[in-house]
């Protein structure tokens, strides 16, 4: 998938609220739009390279840049949250992603009493498929973790999909690395353990949950490999 650019280069110095960074571009400071509003505590050092992309010209924005990368460890990660999402449509559409080879795009953006999932999908049998992604940034000792901050409406969506399969459709959840470096995924039990228990409960209900890692540059995301999920409690 291409990511639209150009893309400029600075530096970061803070992040006063969690949509906001400050930003050392050519001297300057600027206020440039954080599109991820997990913890990145790990990747949002002082002195590391971020890349913002500029506001379309005329924009009435209170900030001229949005943060849409850092590097990290010499690598590329992704913090626009909602990326994977367009990334899995057009992967869907194409055909990329091997897991749903045997599923039919039906449509983006469904509704289904109280809840709204990210798709809609039909097996070959013509059985209704609801599809959840997530994005994960997090990864330590080659070990993706999801979430980083507390996720209420993570948990909610898990548990309206596992009421889903008990009602004869197809459910799962799609966690989608924004980074090449994870060769595993566990939920993050410390920082959010009810959704992690929510989670691991609607696996053995019969959810189907995977976890791929991408490839990022400053113009594209791929599709990199499937890791393993273990989504057992620690004892």
């Amino acid at each position: 998938m291409k990511i639209e650019g150009p893309l400029v280069s600075g530096k970061f110095v803070d992040r006063p609220n969690r949509f906001i960074t400050m930003v050392a571009v050519d001297g300057q400071i600027v206020r440039s739009h954080l599109p991820d509003p997990g913890r990145l505590k790990e990747l949002l050092i002082p002195g590391t390279e971020l890349l913002l992309r500029p506001a379309p010209k005329g924009s009435e924005r209170k900030t001229k840049f949005s943060t849409v990368m850092v590097r990290h460890e010499g690598q590329l990660i992704s913090l626009v949250s909602a990326l994977p999402n367009r990334f899995v449509l057009e992967s869907l559409q194409n055909g990329s992603l091997p897991m749903f080879n045997d599923y039919q795009l039906i449509r983006p953006e469904i509704t289904h009493g109280n809840h709204r999932f990210d798709f809609l999908l039909q097996d070959k049998n013509e059985i209704p498929f609801y599809l959840e992604v997530k994005s994960v940034t997090f990864v330590e000792d080659e070990l993706a973790k999801f979430p980083d901050a507390v996720t209420e409406r993570g948990t909610r969506h898990a548990n309206a999909l596992a009421d889903l399969v008990q009602k004869g459709k197809g459910a799962g959840i799609l966690f989608v690395c924004q980074r090449p470096d994870a060769n595993r995924f566990e939920p993050m039990w410390d920082r959010d353990p009810k959704f992690s228990q929510a989670l691991y409960d609607a696996q053995k209900a019969g959810v189907r949950v995977w976890c791929i890692t991408t490839n990022i540059s400053e113009t594209q995301m791929t599709y990199q490999i499937e890791i393993p999920v273990n989504l057992v409690p620690p004892e």
